[in-house]
């Protein structure tokens, strides 16, 4: 009994901290200027990236335009650099769990120890023209559906599909009351005349390139399929909360399986806080562009602290 005492004492008064990391959306012009002009560790890193990718990435993240960064070749490399690079500058950073929200998920990766920094840009690159690819195959698009229950929303996706053959699911639980979707471009444009007729505030497509987390990614889901099961991945230092499952993964081979999943699969971010609050995270930091994650913890848990670091 003592044993057992002890043992919670020590989980219920100690400080884990949360570092979490932005998907495809937190891009903007000039992102990342800041860090290599001011630090030449965090130099080095964009140099290395613009040599693995075999191109300047790096002046387009400074000097490319909205449009620029809008394109999925050069967003999601661009993402994934600025928030590694940002936690690189964070002095003594010890993170207890990791988690990232789409894209972001590989950032975490290699924060806690699965991936080298190198093989996680390449991954990235490759999921990135995959998905590209996809998206020009099979036209399609996402929405954002607000104020509307989770479980309503999912029963209009699916009576859709049933209904018509479109393709409409739920792609991000981003936070209570704010629900994307994805799907054909004829499924979305019914599910959001569906959506508003059913109470929800706002249902309105998002200027994206087709529809992320849905069965429409499956040829890209193929390609990243073939590349992460090739590449060799660490067992982590401490556990990352995969958007398939929403738990505590360590396994690097459950690793694979879940970030392959994860292409045609919605991102469980609600639930994937809920599961490192119930874990013992007291206080969650966002790394990397923009604060879209800080926003969204607030919706999900407004009694956990957060911050963003840029």
């Amino acid at each position: 009994m003592s044993g057992f005492s002890f043992t919670f004492a020590i989980s219920k008064y100690a400080m884990f901290k949360a570092y979490i990391f932005p998907g495809q959306g937190s891009q903007f012009p000039g992102m990342g200027r800041s860090h290599y002009e001011g630090n030449a560790f965090a130099r080095r890193f964009f140099d290395q990236a613009n040599e693995v990718l075999g191109f300047k990435l790096s002046e387009i993240m400074f000097n490319g335009s909205e449009e620029d960064l809008k394109q999925t070749n050069v967003t999601q490399p661009a993402i994934f650099l600025h928030s590694f690079v940002a936690y690189k500058m964070i002095d003594g950073a010890t993170p207890h769990m990791v988690a990232g929200h789409s894209l972001g998920e590989f950032t975490a990766l290699v924060v806690n120890g699965t991936l080298p920094f190198e093989e996680a840009l390449k991954l990235v690159s490759i999921r990135a023209m995959a998905m590209q690819r996809a998206c020009e195959l099979n036209p399609s698009a996402m929405a954002a559906v607000l104020a509307l229950p989770d479980e309503v929303a999912e029963r209009i996706c699916k009576e859709i599909t049933d209904e018509t053959g479109e393709v409409v699911v739920p792609a991000n639980f981003n936070c209570p009351g704010q629900l994307v979707i994805s799907g054909s471009n004829a499924g979305i444009d019914i599910a959001c005349e569906r959506m508003k007729l059913a109470g929800a505030k706002r249902a309105i497509k998002l200027p994206v390139g087709g529809a992320f987390h849905s069965p429409l990614m499956e040829p890209a889901k193929e390609e990243l399929a073939k590349a992460i099961m090739s590449t060799n991945f660490h067992r982590p230092f401490c556990p990352v909360y995969q958007n398939v499952v929403a738990k505590a993964v360590k396994d690097p081979e459950e690793i694979k399986q879940n970030l392959i999943e994860q292409l045609t699969a919605p991102v469980k971010w609600t639930q994937s806080i809920e599961s490192m609050v119930q874990d013992g995270a007291t206080s969650f930091i966002e790394v990397g562009p923009g604060k879209v994650l800080q926003g969204l913890i607030n919706k999900i848990n407004k009694n956990i602290a957060v911050e963003s670091i840029n």
